[in-house]
């Protein structure tokens, strides 16, 4: 069974309207749809904004529908020039860029007493992923790279490059890597797919604004052709 997460109701609201035979179980104020696309099972779900709502709701998937793998899908702003607003990133790997143990002696993004702190993406979803963006055929950027996470929508250009500098990362949002972590111990495969709604720059609550439905719409498209796919 697939496990498909999107922090808000209009990253998932679009998946959730293609599933058949569906049952609805409501956990820690999260409603959890479980049905069928394609004959596929899929459970899609609203985690709700941040790292805590999207860990916790990684592990219901795990423990109560013991999900095979976890899409996170939804919006990010960009750190690189490349990438365009629409555009679509595909995760090589999350971390998490507000993990600041340094106090201790460790490098910035590193978890304490953990063996890892950067979480590998899934090879086979990738792949997936990268081939439903060319099926999609949407006329946009598609780039692979680091997906890196924080409670802070980055709206500042010394923000934004701090985090291009410390961690080389293509976009940033606010829930990929706590989603990563979640599935890395409990053993499950994932993928953060994410489109880019903004710049995270001093432009970033006008041009999320603007973008944010358009950004939406790719992200939508590609998934139900990956989840076809899959």
């Amino acid at each position: 069974m697939l496990g498909i997460i999107g922090a808000m109701d209009e990253e998932i609201s679009q998946i959730a309207e293609l599933m058949t035979d569906v049952e609805e179980t409501t956990i820690a104020e999260m409603t959890f749809k479980k049905g069928t696309i394609g004959g596929k099972e899929v459970v899609a779900v609203r985690s709700g904004i941040g790292k805590v709502n999207a860990a916790m709701c990684t592990q219901i998937l795990a423990t109560y529908f013991h999900v095979d793998s976890v899409i996170n899908t939804g919006v990010a702003g960009s750190l690189r020039n490349e990438i365009n607003i629409g555009d679509i990133v595909i995760s090589t790997d999350a971390l998490q860029h507000d993990m600041d143990a340094t106090g201790f002696g460790y490098e910035l993004g590193v978890i304490p007493r953990m063996k890892v702190s950067t979480f590998v993406a899934d090879d086979r979803l990738a792949k997936l992923a990268k081939e439903a963006c060319i099926e999609a055929n949407l006329g946009i950027g598609v780039h692979c790279g680091r997906v890196v996470s924080g409670d802070q929508f980055i709206t500042d250009k010394a923000t934004k490059q701090r985090l291009i500098d410390n961690f080389d990362g293509y976009c940033t949002e606010m829930e990929g890597a706590a989603i990563a972590q979640a599935a890395y111990l409990n053993g499950i495969p994932f993928l953060v797919i994410r489109a880019i709604s903004d710049k995270a720059d001093d432009s970033a609550n006008m041009d999320y604004s603007e973008f944010e439905r358009h950004a939406i719409d790719n992200s939508v498209a590609l998934m139900k052709i990956l989840i076809a796919n899959i």
